[in-house]
Parts: C-alpha cells; sequence; structure tokens
C-alpha cells in the first residue's frame, strides 16, 4: 500500500479534535463499530497498513496489565477478521524509524499473537502532553475502570489540561453531573477511596459519607452489614444527628443557662459553641424573619 504523508495539525487542538482521532479507538476490539453516536466521533479511515516489528510501545501508558486470557481472544477474533480498528502511532522520539503506539497495544499485542505481520494505523505527530492526554482519555473508556481512578481521570484533564467539567462530559458522551459525582468521591478518606476503588462498597454507598467525620467508621459497617446504598445514606444522616445531638448534651449547665437567657432576652433561638482550646468560640443567633433581624440590629446598635 502506498504510504500517505504524515498528517499534520497545529498544536492546541482541543479535547473535540483528540476525541476524533480516538472515535474508532474506543470502540470495542473484537466486534464490528457500532453506529457512532450524537457524541461518539465518526471513525477514521487508516493512514496507511504499517510493519508490526515498526512500532514501539507507549512507555507512559498507564495499563500496564493485559489479561492473556482476553489477548487470546482478541487474537483469535483478528486472525479470521483482521484489524478492524486502526492504531493510532507517532514517531518514535528515540527511535528515527520506529513508531510509537499512541492508543491500540493491547491490539497490536494480539496481532502479534495472530501471526500477523501488519496493521492499519492512523498517523499523528503528537506531542508528549497531548500523548499524555490521549492516554488518559483512552483509560477513562475502560470497562474495568474504577470510580476512584475514573474520577481522578477526570480531574487529571481538567487540572493539567485546562478543560471544564462540561467539555470534558460532552467529550466524552457523559453527563455533567456524572463526571462531578465521580471527582467528589476524591474528597473521602484515602482508606474509603481504596474500599471502593476494590468494590468493597460501591460509589452509590460512598457519596453520603463526603465530608462526614465518621467516613472510615460508617464505610466499614456499610460493608460488614452488607448494606444497600440507602441504608447508607440513612445511617450517615443519622450519625450526623447523633454527633450534633451529643454536642447538644456535653454542654455544661453554665453554658445552656447562659443559651436559655439569652434567647429569653432576644426572643430568638441563641447557640454557643466553645473553642477546642476553652478560649474563645462561637455564638449563632437564628432569626425567622427580616422583623427580626431588623429588632437584633436596633438592640445591638442601642436604638
Amino acid at each position: 500500500m502506498a504510504e500517505k504523508p504524515l498528517l499534520k495539525r497545529g498544536l492546541g487542538r482541543g479535547l473535540s479534535a483528540l476525541m476524533a482521532d480516538l472515535g474508532s479507538d474506543l470502540a470495542k476490539e473484537a466486534a464490528p463499530p457500532a453506529p457512532a453516536a450524537a457524541t461518539v466521533p465518526v471513525p477514521r479511515s487508516p493512514d496507511r497498513l504499517m510493519p508490526i516489528e515498526s512500532l514501539r510501545p507507549n512507555p507512559d501508558q498507564p495499563r500496564r496489565t493485559f489479561e492473556p486470557a482476553a489477548l487470546e481472544e482478541l487474537a483469535a477474533s483478528l486472525k479470521s477478521k483482521g484489524v478492524i480498528q486502526p492504531l493510532i502511532v507517532r514517531p518514535d522520539p528515540h527511535e528515527p524509524t520506529a513508531w510509537q503506539i499512541v492508543a491500540g497495544e493491547r491490539r497490536w499485542r494480539a496481532a502479534q499473537k495472530a501471526g500477523l505481520t501488519e496493521v492499519p494505523v492512523i498517523v499523528r505527530d503528537y506531542d508528549d502532553a497531548e500523548l499524555l492526554e490521549i492516554a488518559i482519555i483512552e483509560n477513562i473508556q475502560r470497562d474495568d475502570l474504577n470510580p476512584i481512578d475514573e474520577g481522578a481521570a477526570y480531574k487529571s484533564l481538567i487540572d493539567r489540561f485546562g478543560h471544564s467539567q462540561e467539555q470534558v462530559a460532552s467529550a466524552l458522551g457523559k453527563s455533567r453531573s456524572h463526571v462531578a459525582n465521580q471527582m467528589r468521591l476524591l474528597n473521602l478518606p484515602r482508606e474509603v477511596q481504596q474500599m471502593v476503588a476494590d468494590r468493597t462498597i460501591s460509589a452509590g454507598h460512598a457519596r453520603p459519607l463526603i465530608g462526614h467525620p465518621r467516613a472510615l467508621d460508617l464505610a466499614r459497617r456499610i460493608a460488614e452489614k452488607g448494606l444497600s446504598a440507602r441504608d447508607a445514606e440513612r445511617i450517615a444522616k443519622v450519625a450526623e444527628a447523633e454527633k450534633a445531638r451529643r454536642a447538644r448534651a456535653e454542654k455544661d449547665a453554665d453554658t445552656r443557662a447562659i443559651e436559655g437567657e439569652l434567647s429569653a432576652a432576644l426572643r430568638m433561638a441563641v447557640r454557643i459553641d466553645h473553642g477546642a482550646a476553652g478560649e474563645g468560640g462561637r455564638m449563632t443567633i437564628t432569626y425567622k424573619d427580616l422583623d427580626q433581624l431588623d429588632e437584633l440590629l436596633r438592640r445591638l446598635s442601642g436604638g
């Protein structure tokens, strides 16, 4: 096959352009490509056939493990049907005559097992930053990706490459709320994140625990009792209410008496919380409407 010239495009392609190149690569490898959805780019035709021995894996590929049984299954499919989805490659920065795999390393490995001598490729001149960006995008598409790694991948696209949640969601065919919810899981304690990553508890179990001071204890209880996500939300609320009740009960009699006197004098609810060091604290006055607020301001100003 005659080789086409290397396709050149300017830098700063943006997420949608990278997704256009990945459109065919994100389809299932062992099956014919499904019709593209409105948010999924149309698959690209290969630029050329390239000898397998001229390709090199990406040393920064996030996916380090390739399941042997799945590779054998894919190899059997490639032996009978050939490589349907082109690999994406770029000139290898370390070997002038070689090409580095940007996306499709699993197909390349399976093609070798199938005894193929060449594979179809799409050639791009990605720089190192774009290579990393595509590796993250491809990683998000893995069926076995856990919610914590998924959230971390979204965060990388947003923090490292300046994309917004809306841009990431639109390009990947996700809802913005899904992207935001997966990223919120990163606010959990590390031990709880690991439980979600190990699928000891689900993301639905973990979300009610975000920001909860007893998140780890509650997560362990959820796992031990096999509770549902609805149960997890309920016990998180109960634990929060119990914490507030205990805080009120732990106040000394003098503090409670002062709260009562001030509440009676102001005709508004007053709460006093002492600081942890025993010096200073916070007094909260709750008013029911703007008239009460005006009355409070009048009293404080001596009017």
